[in-house]
């Protein structure tokens, strides 16, 4: 990875890659390697071949999630309209790296940029795929990281408040908070968990032809409340966008109080910890609370 973004990454280059895969995955080892131009925020990404890419965390944090996909995204992808990168084989640490890894496949397609795309198109076929998601069997699963429960959990809570405090500077936080209080005290979700994807971003979005066509990296998903998911809603779209994106969710106003708390938090949280590291997603997070302060849908 070309930039550090955290102060306990792990170093992974081309060479150790490719000795674990001569180690755990000979037949694979001989294919050509090379790292991926746009890394993630908590893997190191290498193409392998042409239908290939190999994942690797890089942090404490991520490591368990390649473990995770392979068990729960089998069973999710015949279920969605989008392509999901099914891990193929899972790696285990060796050669003094700690973490396990996966090689799944390669999806073609272009990472979203919702400028280049038909903002209606982009609303009803990322609203297509949250309400497959939410349809999807929970029969064993549930909470996997911090995201889809109660946003009044003290760490949550607490977390947030101090992100806010923290980007005073950037962003105007006692508005924030105030959406953020709004959020805790709506109406909590009472029906049935249901699955989210949980980091429905612009990077975790892969387009063909104008279309959405996959979704990558599922780190924070798992089962809980359902408005999680919708802060994707002021980090893709302006108030238009959202206008049409709720119209094809039709979810209720309790449900939007919830859901731009959870963007407040989540941006919040990214504009603090990435902030000295990495500008494109500082900017992309204050962007995201502009648009819940000026977000026209109120909340009954």
């Amino acid at each position: 990875m070309s930039a550090r973004m955290h102060a306990d990454q792990v170093d992974v280059d081309e060479e150790l890659v490719r000795r674990l895969l001569a180690e755990q995955f000979p037949d694979w080892a001989g294919l050509p390697l090379a790292p991926v131009a746009e890394q993630g925020t908590d893997h190191a990404l290498f193409r392998l071949g042409t239908e290939l890419v190999v994942r690797l965390p890089v942090i404490g944090g991520a490591d368990g999630q390649a473990a995770l996909e392979a068990e729960w995204l089998p069973g999710l992808a015949p279920d969605l309209p989008l392509e999901l990168s099914v891990p193929l084989a899972l790696g285990d640490p060796g050669l003094g790296y700690p973490f396990r890894w996966s090689v799944n496949p390669w999806l073609t397609g272009d990472r979203l940029d919702p400028a280049s795309v038909v903002a209606v198109e982009l609303a009803r076929d990322l609203a297509g795929f949250v309400r497959a998601v939410r349809s999807c069997d929970t029969t064993g699963a549930g909470r996997f990281g911090s995201r889809g429960g109660p946003l009044s959990e003290p760490e949550r809570d607490a977390s947030t408040r101090a992100a806010l405090g923290a980007i005073g500077d950037l962003v105007d936080a006692s508005a924030a908070l105030v959406v953020w209080d709004e959020g805790c005290a709506a109406p909590a979700w009472d029906g049935p968990p249901t699955w989210f994807h949980g980091d429905l971003t612009a990077g975790n979005l892969l387009v063909r032809d104008g279309r959405l066509s996959g979704v990558l990296d599922w780190g924070p998903f798992g089962v809980g409340d359902p408005a999680v998911e919708l802060h994707a809603a002021y980090q893709l779209f302006d108030s238009d966008g959202r206008t049409v994106f709720r119209g094809y969710l039709d979810d209720d106003d309790a449900m939007w109080a919830r859901a731009r708390a959870w963007a407040v938090s989540i941006a919040a949280m990214e504009v603090a910890y990435y902030r000295h590291s990495r500008q494109e997603f500082v900017s992309r997070s204050i962007r995201a609370i502009e648009q819940v302060l000026a977000d026209p849908m109120s909340v009954g």
